[in-house]
């Protein structure tokens, strides 16, 4: 048996028919930039996550990059978020000019740990980018108390966390702004790459928009110069379709993570979700002892388990400028050697007990 950490073939197979006649609709209407799709998706999904208004856009990194820009992140400034994220979290800072300013993570959620950002502020700091990692919430209303009392804008870094809610609020708004990702394999995913700012501050989403589209409100009226960041209207039309039923696959993603947790107490370290959150389980992340040869095991019976992510960003050449070493983030380094995420997707319901068995296999 092969299974997938996450398989997009079977939910096409799924809703075959709506996306087909999406994608043939907009080929027939030859509409493929800034099409009606791309406002409808925009209005759609900003009301889902509980905000006023969306702003499509070509990824979530560019989604990052410009809602920075609109908070007046620039050269010189820093920006404080977690150690344990990919690495689009830290370029789209860096992109500003700006600094990535790490902070370590609470050990049990593997989010930004609130209590050790104000140790972190400086009169460089502009912003405060907590990420909900995995599908679950950061602990929110301590790192906004600790924004407020510094006037620092909090912006989500949402873009594992679509329809995830903490104490009763979706991602997307909790912060001054949130950032989505749409890469294929998210919880909502396009069939490419595409992104969106949802917010409640109309000035912020009309500037995102026009940075998004060259820096022009008009079609030859350009009021500053911006950049080509928009999203495509095939991959709107692809999203809204999947948006429909991203409710229900949220609810059997939780089915299985619940089924998961079951079947394995006492055998590993299984997700942790506080009363106050409702996780997505955009991954499911567990903890194992010699992670690397579990991995591999897992990989020989078929079953596609991942590891989000091995290296740290402090830990990685690309941010060596920064002067981190390694033992600066214990909690974070600690994870990165232990976690393992399987395989978790809709579908894969009757496939749960298979993976089971080979994890308990492959940790003797």
């Amino acid at each position: 048996m092969r299974i997938p950490l996450c398989d997009l073939k079977a939910q096409y197979l799924y809703i075959q028919p709506e996306i087909d006649d999406a994608i043939k609709s907009i080929i027939a209407k030859t509409n493929f930039i800034q099409g009606e799709e791309v406002r409808l998706l925009e209005k759609e999904f900003a009301a889902f996550s509980g905000a006023r208004f969306g702003v499509g856009v070509a990824s979530g990194t560019d989604a990052l990059h410009l809602a920075l820009l609109a908070l007046g992140v620039g050269p010189g400034d820093e920006v404080i978020t977690t150690a344990h994220t990919f690495t689009a979290t830290a370029e789209a800072i860096y992109y500003c000019g700006a600094k990535p300013v790490l902070v370590d993570i609470d050990p049990k959620s593997y989010n930004i740990d609130p209590a050790k950002i104000e140790e972190r502020i400086t009169v460089l700091t502009k912003a405060i980018v907590p990420v909900h990692l995995y599908g679950q919430p950061a602990d929110m209303d301590p790192i906004l108390d600790v924004a407020g009392r510094h006037g620092l804008p909090v912006l989500e870094d949402a873009c594992q966390a679509h329809g995830a809610e903490y104490k009763g609020k979706r991602a997307g708004s909790l912060g001054i702004a949130a950032c989505f990702s749409f890469y294929p394999g998210k919880n909502l995913g396009a069939y490419g790459d595409a992104g969106m700012i949802v917010t409640n501050e109309e000035k912020l989403a009309k500037w995102c928009a026009m940075m998004a589209d060259h820096g022009r409100t008009e079609k030859y009226s350009h009021d500053c110069i911006g950049y080509g960041k928009r999203m495509d209207t095939l991959q709107a039309a692809i999203l809204r379709a999947k948006l429909r039923h991203l409710e229900a696959w949220t609810e059997t993603r939780r089915r299985i993570a619940a089924l998961y947790n079951q079947k394995l107490a006492g055998v590993v370290e299984t997700p942790y979700e506080p009363d106050w959150v409702s996780a997505v389980y955009h991954l499911y992340v567990i903890r194992v002892p010699e992670r690397d040869k579990v991995f591999q095991r897992l990989r020989e019976t078929g079953i596609g388990a991942g590891i989000h992510y091995p290296i740290p960003l402090h830990l990685q050449p690309a941010y060596a400028y920064l002067g981190y070493q390694r033992g600066d983030f214990p909690h974070t380094e600690e994870a990165a050697d232990s976690i393992l995420s399987l395989p978790i997707f809709p579908e894969m319901e009757e496939q749960i007990d298979y993976v089971v068995a080979q994890l308990k296999v492959a940790l003797h």
